[in-house]
């Protein structure tokens, strides 16, 4: 549908600044290919269906050096982290850190073969099904082929305002 009305441009910078105000749950994202893992942290991760096919999406900026390595590799896992995770989220959203990053903690193959990381809230195992892209970034869908779900406290490392964070407090509500 197209409207006929004009608009005035959002400065990207404003628009950031007001991105930031939307806390986002933390998540390390990996694939492997040629033997190779390869991951970098996202909070654009969100998703899409359940039925008939569990459906996850991932946005991915095409300067991170893992865009072409998904695209590629044609799977990704969706790691989500807890609190404790708070060092490995740090090096894995750093480039000087890139040769460590899967060198301190554990983590073990899903289906496709991407790292998941043992311990994270869950680990969703993605076949990559299509890509969209816009603008400076490509939306990666993946079918979530395999999935892991320890047993563990339910403290998720949450980014907001340019830094990583964690709940303080849950409020009483109803489950959505």
């Amino acid at each position: 549908m197209s409207r006929n009305v004009e608009f005035a441009m959002i400065e990207p910078s404003h628009f950031k600044q007001g991105m930031r105000r939307l806390a986002a749950g933390v998540s390390v994202i990996t694939t492997i290919d040629g033997g190779q893992p390869h991951g970098f942290v996202a909070t654009s991760v969100t998703s899409v269906a359940a039925d008939p096919t569990p459906t996850l999406l991932v946005c991915v900026n095409r300067k991170v050096s893992c865009h072409d390595v998904i695209d590629r590799s044609g799977s990704f896992c969706v790691n989500l982290l807890a609190e404790p995770e708070l060092e490995l989220a740090k090096a894995f959203s750093s480039a000087e850190s890139r040769h460590a990053r899967f060198s301190t903690h554990e983590w073990r193959p899903l289906s496709t073969g991407a790292p998941a990381l043992v311990g994270a809230l869950a680990s969703f195992d993605c076949v990559l099904t299509d890509r969209v892209s816009v603008h400076s970034h490509s939306i990666f869908l993946g079918t979530v082929v395999d999935i892991a779900l320890p047993k563990t406290p339910l403290h998720p490392l949450i980014y907001a305002d340019g830094q990583f964070d964690a709940l303080r407090s849950r409020c009483a509500s109803p489950a959505l």
